[in-house]
């Protein structure tokens, strides 16, 4: 079991591995072009609409309850897109760039 130990610590530390692995999907989250859009629903209300992520769906649901958050907002995750209560084109923007998007 020690040569195992001996030949792991020759390696690069874990720290570097994850904070490579962070560097990577950072990469993919920039490489992602969103665009913002708003409909007016039933009843003349507005949602604001976020569309063109490459993700999964947790990390879609992710950053929807973060900007929900932000944005004191309801929302939901459908067909990959974000859907937004209310018209937020002002703010999104700024906020999808904090998560590290390009913003069309």
């Amino acid at each position: 079991m020690e040569g195992f130990v001996n030949n792991v610590s020759g390696d690069d530390s874990l720290d570097e591995l994850l904070d490579e692995l962070d560097t990577n999907t950072d990469l993919e989250t920039a490489q992602q072009q969103l665009t913002i859009g708003v409909e007016e629903r039933r009843y003349g209300k507005a949602v604001t609409i976020v569309e063109g992520f490459d993700a999964t769906e947790s990390e879609i649901e992710s950053v929807a309850s973060s900007l929900k958050s932000s944005l004191a907002a309801g929302g939901t995750v459908s067909d990959g897109s974000i859907e937004l209560q209310g018209d937020h084109r002002d703010r999104l923007p700024e906020l999808l760039r904090e998560e590290g998007y390009d913003v069309a």
